[in-house]
């Protein structure tokens, strides 16, 4: 049916914002560290990995190995997003005032408006409530065992955990000379995107810093906050938080490298590494035919799930897979702006 168009008002978007800290990073890192499914893809080398966890003291070891079991790397997060904090010595100091019900409100995942009153009941320990939240979180793989745990811990145990691994972290970690420079690699990338506020649109931006991701307004997000990080690197973390959308986005390459236009964006590096390879090329092919299932691109290509898994990773990293209901599709958009990002990096 054909619409006559008779009104002049513009589609509404969403504002952006930016913000940087090693404060986020440190939670970032803990969050990676504790991450096993996805560490191996990370672009820090496995050397520097392994002698990174060789280094760390008994009591900071025993604090991840929580975190890897109850996923409290989100609930750091979640406070972190509770306003601007200047130093760690300010983030422990919140923490320990908050009340029992305040830190559980504040953990617990954000799942819409309509929602927000089982979340606070579920934050008083209502049983129904927490059912309702874990039935709302049902298809996260990790949500509804960490609604249950921030649900029935003892607040004061959080509270000594969550102060505990994340001192422990920026200190044996952030601190360190190696780390020393990351500072200004945030702040670099940060000014970049801070630059460009004025000269692209909201959804233009959101796409460069973060290789790729196409996010459309929202009726309930009025706020897109872009953080940017250097742990998680190729890796795009996103979250909600009542009324923005989060993304945490990898560091640019120029942002490490500011002075050398030699360098390629990190976006275009991911893309051709990952179309560099026979297997991820089939998997390509197969994808651009029509959706399949990890078992279906098994079957297809003989290989083990396993490795098929793997070579997955490597190509939703680079934006250039994605998964819709369970199934993996390709990201054409992702393919076709390859030429346009090669073009960018040669005239740069």
């Amino acid at each position: 049916m054909d619409v006559i168009n008779i009104t002049n008002r513009k589609r509404e978007t969403y504002e952006i914002k930016l913000e940087y800290s090693l404060l986020w990073e440190t939670a970032l890192g803990i969050a990676a560290i504790t991450n096993k499914s996805l560490i191996n893809t990370l672009e820090l080398s496995k050397d520097y990995l392994v002698n990174l966890k060789s280094s760390l003291s008994e009591e900071l070891i025993k604090q991840l190995k929580y975190v890897e079991e109850n996923n409290t790397w989100k609930a750091l997060l979640q406070i972190l997003h509770m306003q601007s904090f200047k130093s760690m010595t300010e983030f422990t100091a919140y923490i320990e005032q908050l009340s029992s019900q305040e830190l559980k409100y504040i953990s617990l995942p954000f799942t819409g408006y309509k929602t927000e009153e089982t979340r606070v009941n579920a934050s008083h320990g209502e049983e129904i409530s927490i059912a309702q939240l874990k039935s709302l979180t049902a298809n996260n793989e990790f949500l509804p065992n960490y609604i249950d745990f921030i649900c029935n811990i003892d607040e004061e145990l959080l509270k000594e955990h969550l102060i505990n691994v994340m001192t422990r972290w920026h200190n044996e970690v952030i601190e360190k000379d190696d780390f020393s420079s990351v500072n200004f690699i945030l702040r670099n990338d940060y000014e970049s995107k801070r630059q460009m506020l004025s000269q692209m649109s909201p959804e233009d931006l959101v796409k460069w810093a973060t290789g790729g991701i196409n996010y459309l307004p929202e009726p309930s997000v009025r706020t897109v906050l872009l953080i940017p990080q250097f742990i998680y690197r190729p890796w795009n973390i996103e979250a909600d938080i009542k009324g923005t959308k989060v993304f945490y986005y990898p560091v640019a390459n120029e942002s490490i490298n500011p002075s050398n236009r030699y360098v390629p964006d990190n976006s275009l590096v991911l893309k051709h590494k990952a179309l560099g390879d026979e297997v991820r090329l089939r998997i390509v092919k197969l994808l651009n035919e029509k959706e399949l299932t990890l078992q279906e691109i098994t079957e297809k290509i003989d290989l083990g799930k396993s490795t098929i898994h793997h070579h997955l990773k490597i190509l939703r990293s680079a934006r250039i897979v994605s998964i819709n209901n369970s199934k993996y599709c390709l990201e054409f958009n992702a393919l076709e702006s390859l030429s346009v990002e090669f073009e960018r990096f040669l005239n740069k």
